[in-house]
């Protein structure tokens, strides 16, 4: 049975990666807009409003919540790149998506946000050299990471949260 919470498993970091696992890594946030786009499409208002799982967001909270997320991680990189060892400021998600743009945009809103967010993003990261990947951040949360970190832990919460939704129209044969 699939872990409705952790459909993809718990993020895990990795130490050693290569290039190649890191085109890989941006190859996953490159196609998370489609992605999650098609796990949202045709979907009814009522299917937007149910949660993935008891005391979980609904579809219509996740589908906000990824660029919101992913807007984040774009500035903390950007951040990280031009500072030296910056200190990020975290967020209050389970806030956020309680609040009006969440409950009263059309997701398609967010979804285009998503795709011009993730055509700046993607390109940043296909830019970067494999030095600029241990520049480092301070995370109030996590204490200081590196831009591998950030890397793999996007790539995860791009499959993460689709997996979310996937799973959900499967349970409930959608």
């Amino acid at each position: 049975m699939i872990d409705s919470q952790y459909p993809v498993g718990k993020f895990e970091r990795r130490n050693d990666l290569t290039m190649d696992d890191r085109r890989s890594l941006i190859a996953v946030i490159a196609e998370c807009p489609r992605h999650l786009r098609a796990a949202v499409a045709n979907l009814s208002e009522q299917q937007l409003d149910t949660p993935y799982r008891d005391g979980g967001w609904s579809v219509r909270q996740v589908a906000h919540h990824v660029p919101d997320s992913h807007l984040n991680a774009y500035v903390r990189l950007k951040l990280a790149l031009t500072e030296d060892e910056p200190t990020i400021k975290p967020y209050e998600e389970a806030r956020w998506a309680e609040l009006a743009d969440t409950r009263d945009v059309p997701i398609d809103v967010s979804l285009a946000l998503l795709d011009s967010l993730h055509t700046r993003f993607v390109a940043v990261l296909e830019s970067m050299r494999e030095d600029e990947f241990k520049r480092k951040l301070r995370h109030p949360d996590h204490g200081v990471v590196d831009l591998d970190w950030l890397l793999q832990l996007y790539a995860w919460h791009s499959r993460h949260h689709v997996a979310h939704i996937t799973s959900l129209r499967a349970r409930n044969g959608w």
